[in-house]
């Protein structure tokens, strides 16, 4: 993966998804983020939260850097509801099992957290490309045009998955609308298509950005403890019923007859 994306399209693509990463995040606030798997493009560096890690899978190595924390997607050594914001680029396809992968983000994420997500859209000239290369690889000819980064998620799964875990899609945003060209200029030559595809055909981006939010029924925010009411109030004698007096008829007078 890291290989391919020092190529020209894997360039053009960490263009695109480096800046939709930048927006997602850069109003998000709490205290801990944490970004899982892929470190090519920093999906944390535009988000101002004082504690900031990068996980991957143990072994993984980016830019002769090392990870913060190294361990299994499906298995975070952090606690329930710890994290404010977690970014997963490519990091589901990457994964051999991604729905438990997205079910652990769900755990250690705080209510109304968020999670942020990049994947290629299998949906796509680039996914047909490497479809087509799956098929030529049968018969021993021709090489993929995408890393092989297991199965390409599509994004209505991938909003499903999302939905069964109580997350709201709050973001969803695809891009890189060039055709599969290797070649530095041909990308350039096609950069026309960019704007026109994501007019007339919107659907069809190489890659999908989404942002979702974790709800929780029942859920509710407190403010600051000395905005709320104290809980324990001074006790108040029972007041006691005042006692009415009752009300007779006037006395009636004898007429002298």
């Amino acid at each position: 993966m890291e290989t391919w994306l020092q190529s020209p399209p894997g360039r053009y693509l960490l263009q695109w998804e480096q800046s939709f990463l930048d927006d997602a995040v850069s109003d998000v606030f709490g205290y801990h983020a944490i970004q899982l798997g892929v470190m090519a493009a920093n999906g944390l560096r535009a988000n101002r939260m004082p504690h900031r890690w990068w996980a991957c899978a143990p072994g993984w190595v980016a830019h002769g850097q090392r990870p913060d924390l190294e361990c299994d997607l499906a298995a975070l050594p952090l606690d329930s509801a710890c994290m404010d914001l977690v970014v997963l680029p490519h990091s589901l396809e990457l994964h051999p099992d991604p729905h438990a992968s997205l079910r652990e983000v769900e755990r250690v994420l705080v209510p109304e957290g968020r999670v942020v997500i990049c994947g290629f859209n299998p949906a796509s000239l680039w996914g047909w490309r490497q479809w087509r290369a799956h098929v030529y690889r049968r018969f021993g000819v021709g090489s993929l045009y995408l890393p092989a980064v297991g199965e390409s998620l599509a994004l209505r799964r991938v909003r499903d998955w999302l939905r069964l875990l109580n997350f709201e899609v709050e973001v969803q945003r695809l891009g890189c609308y060039r055709p599969a060209l290797r070649s530095q200029a041909g990308l350039e030559r096609m950069a026309w298509m960019d704007g026109l595809g994501s007019r007339w055909w919107p659907f069809a981006g190489a890659v999908y950005g989404l942002v979702a939010i974790k709800r929780v029924p029942g859920a509710r925010l407190l403010g600051a403890a000395w905005k709320r009411p104290s809980v324990l109030l001074p006790a108040r004698a029972a007041a006691t019923p005042k006692s009415v007096p009752r009300r007779t008829a006037p006395p009636t007078e004898k007429l002298d007859t």
